[in-house]
C-alpha cells in the first residue's frame, strides 16, 4: 500500500484525482496537501510541463512524512496553429489573475480563422512521484483533439467547454465524469500509474 499526498491546491483537480483513484481501486491511500498545511506557494517557472511537476513535488515533500510518496502533476493544453501554445502557459494564458472563462476566450479569438484540421489540439498531462528514498517516477498521459469553435457545456473546469476529444462530437464538459476519466489526458496519465504500480506487485 503506498500513501501518496497530492501536491495541488486546486480543488478540481484534486476532485479528479481522488475519483480516478477509487475509481481504478488502486492499492494506495490519498491525502490532500491540505492535510499537510496547504500547498506551499510554487513559481512554476522551469519552462518545461515535467520541470513545474518536479518543482510542485519538491516543495511539498518536506511538509509530509518520510514514509509518504508526493504525486503533482503539470497538465496543458497544446494547439498546432498556435506552435503548442498555451503550452506550459495554460493556467494563465490570458494572464496570471484572468481565470478560466478569459483563458477560453483568448484561444477562441487566436483560432477564430482557423478551421477543420488546423484547429487539433492535445492535452498533456505529466505525473510525477516523489517517494521517500528519493526516487522519482514520470508518468504521462495524452489526449488528442480539436478546438471546438463556440463553448459547449456545462461541465468540467478551465478548457473543458472548448475541448472535443478524438473520436467524439461532445466536448469535456458534455460528458458525464466517468466518460472523461476515460478518454483524458489525466485518465490516462492515471492507467500509467496503475501500470507502475503493478510493475511493483501493487496492483
Amino acid at each position: 500500500m503506498l500513501n501518496i499526498v497530492l501536491a495541488t491546491g486546486n480543488a478540481h483537480k484534486a476532485e479528479e484525482f481522488g475519483r480516478m483513484l477509487a475509481a481504478r481501486r488502486l492499492p494506495v491511500t490519498v491525502q490532500s496537501a491540505k492535510e499537510f498545511g496547504g500547498m506551499p506557494a510554487v513559481p512554476e517557472d522551469t519552462g518545461s510541463f515535467v520541470g513545474n511537476a518536479r518543482q510542485k513535488a519538491a516543495a511539498l515533500r518536506a511538509r509530509v512524512p518520510a514514509s509518504h510518496w508526493v504525486m503533482a502533476d503539470d497538465s496543458g493544453l497544446e494547439c498546432v496553429a498556435l506552435g503548442g501554445e498555451p503550452g506550459v502557459e495554460t493556467a494563465n494564458y490570458a494572464g496570471p489573475q484572468a481565470g478560466d472563462a478569459a483563458n477560453r476566450a483568448k484561444l477562441l479569438a487566436a483560432l477564430v480563422e482557423e478551421k477543420g484540421a488546423a484547429r487539433a489540439a492535445r492535452f498533456v498531462c505529466h505525473l510525477l512521484l516523489l517517494g521517500p528514498e528519493g526516487e522519482e517516477v514520470h508518468l504521462l498521459g495524452e489526449c488528442p483533439g480539436r478546438i471546438a469553435e463556440r463553448e459547449r457545456g456545462d461541465g468540467g473546469f478551465g478548457y473543458d467547454p472548448l475541448f472535443i476529444p478524438a473520436g467524439e462530437t461532445r466536448s469535456f464538459a458534455e460528458l458525464d465524469a466517468a466518460a472523461k476519466d476515460r478518454l483524458s489526458h489525466r485518465g490516462r496519465a492515471f492507467a500509467a500509474l496503475a501500470e507502475w504500480l503493478a510493475q511493483r506487485k501493487l496492483a
